[in-house]
């Protein structure tokens, strides 16, 4: 089975496991997936992710977090470029989801960042995904 769009999937698969609870997930491993779980971890949306050998590309396991009462700390992850409609941005143009209280993950030059990150950098790129 091929995927033509693995950052989707990965998303889909913290957003379901976030709604049954689950204590992580299991994505497929790829650079840009690791970019954008390192993004969520600084940025607190999960505790910890971990690649793990299978014999081939790897899996990558999202450790999922919760609030205080058990509910998901984040309320929804929006992809924003797709394989058929990239969205690029520039620095002036990079939003900031809940007037800044979420977060956009954007590819840059300079790797997998969140919005602030590329903000301080001064440096824009292709806009992944929002987490709200």
């Amino acid at each position: 089975m091929s995927f033509n769009d693995t950052i989707g999937d990965m998303l889909t698969r913290i957003r379901n496991g976030a709604r049954i609870k689950a204590e992580r997930v299991d994505c497929r491993n790829s650079n840009i997936c690791q970019g954008i779980a390192k993004v969520l971890k600084d940025e607190g949306y999960i505790n910890d992710f971990a690649v793990i050998g299978d014999g081939r590309q790897g899996i990558l396991r999202v450790e999922l977090r919760y609030g205080p009462k058990g509910e998901p700390i984040f309320h929804q992850m929006v992809r924003r470029s797709k394989p058929g409609r990239r969205v690029y941005v520039g620095v002036a143009d990079m939003p900031r989801p809940l007037a800044g209280l979420g977060i956009s993950i954007v590819s840059t030059p300079r790797g997998v960042l969140s919005d602030r990150q590329a903000r301080a950098q001064k440096v824009g790129g292709e806009l992944l995904c929002d987490v709200e």
